[in-house]
């Protein structure tokens, strides 16, 4: 049986570019075969877009609040939309 599948739409805050978080996201989303986005935005926060099986979307929420070492985290704003978009895999934007 297929378990359904859901979204989040972040905005990661903090020391959060510069630090390779984007390829970090993506090494850990593909990990637990999450798709949709990281990007960096112009005001110094990254935004992620993802999709998946909710118990691997609760995982890489988490690791969302940690990053990778270098990152500094303060507040991770999420939203859960009800319509998913399907993307192929997960990918880094630019």
């Amino acid at each position: 049986m297929t378990q359904p599948r859901a979204a989040f739409h972040a905005i990661v805050h903090g020391r959060v570019q510069g630090v390779a978080f984007r390829y970090y996201a993506r090494d850990f989303a593909r990990r637990q075969n999450i798709t949709g986005w990281v990007k960096n935005r112009g005001d110094g926060t990254v935004e992620v877009y993802a999709e998946g099986v909710r118990a691997d979307l609760a995982l890489f929420e988490s690791w969302l609040h940690e990053g990778p070492p270098a990152a500094r985290v303060s507040r991770v704003d999420v939203r859960r939309p009800s319509v998913l978009r399907h993307f192929p895999r997960f990918t880094v934007e630019f």
